[in-house]
């Protein structure tokens, strides 16, 4: 039986998976909060719990790199799961479709890599829907950054900020030797973002700007690595307005972001 162990990230209370054996909640932020939940703080052993602001749930990833000892190591989010191919085809809530042990093991037995499906944007690549919702000068310097101390990587960078798509959320599934990789290569380049990026007049959306960055990292990742990967579908367990998406979308789209930055 594999030792399997998927952080999921939380801020308040919540329903949790009932086989804590693999679903582990993470309270992310602790050091920016005094109410505890009871769940493992993201604080505790090698941590950037205090850096919580601008790596969002990225400061779970951090944790269960730094403290695991596990043979899979998972990152999703309290409201956001990986779920089986069945709950498309149902109507009943989504939530008894995460995927449970036995098809993990099944997945993981073909392929070390779990990731989501992709995102499609459709009208705008990546990079310019960053541009339209955050400051472009973040993206700008994270391409410097990749440049300067992971050369070899920047040309799958910059493939993957020209699509139209990418594996979003940073969420997945990995053989922990490979997640260790990805986190080795990642956080260093986040940590050098977080230094040279002026985030004084930043609101609280757009001070996750690191965590946001992160997301296009999978992809340049796996892609440069070529690491082998299958696809689930990533389900969110609360209704979502897509209405009221699709307006933001377009309007970050077609009227750019109207806030002024430096």
């Amino acid at each position: 039986m594999k030792n399997i162990k998927i952080l999921v990230a939380t801020h308040k209370p919540y329903v949790f998976p009932e086989d804590d054996s693999i679903y582990v909640p993470i309270q992310v932020g602790c050091d920016e909060v005094e109410e505890r939940f009871g769940y493992t703080g993201d604080n505790t052993g090698d941590n950037i719990s205090y850096k919580h602001r601008f790596y969002s749930d990225l400061s779970s990833m951090y944790w269960g790199w730094k403290n695991l000892d596990c043979d899979y190591m998972g990152s999703c989010h309290y409201r956001r799961y990986f779920v089986s191919k069945k709950a498309k085809k149902s109507k009943e809530k989504i939530f008894k479709y995460i995927l449970d042990r036995e098809e993990l093991e099944s997945m993981l037995e073909k392929c070390p890599v779990i990731i989501a499906k992709p995102r499609r944007y459709y009208i705008e690549t990546i990079e310019s829907h960053y541009d339209h919702t955050h400051n472009p000068k973040d993206f700008d310097i994270a391409r410097e950054i990749i440049a300067e101390i992971a050369p070899d990587y920047l040309d799958n960078f910059n493939r993957v900020a020209n699509r139209t798509w990418a594996h979003m959320f940073n969420t997945f599934i990995m053989r922990k030797d490979l997640a260790d990789k990805f986190c080795e290569w990642m956080f260093p380049i986040l940590f050098e973002l977080e230094k040279r990026v002026d985030y004084s007049e930043y609101n609280v959306f757009e001070s996750r700007f690191c965590g946001y960055i992160a997301e296009f990292l999978l992809d340049t990742w796996l892609e440069k690595n070529e690491i082998e990967f299958q696809t689930a579908k990533l389900a969110f367990l609360e209704k979502q307005n897509w209405f009221k998406k699709g307006g933001n979308f377009l309007k970050n789209k077609f009227l750019r972001n109207t806030r002024t930055f430096k």
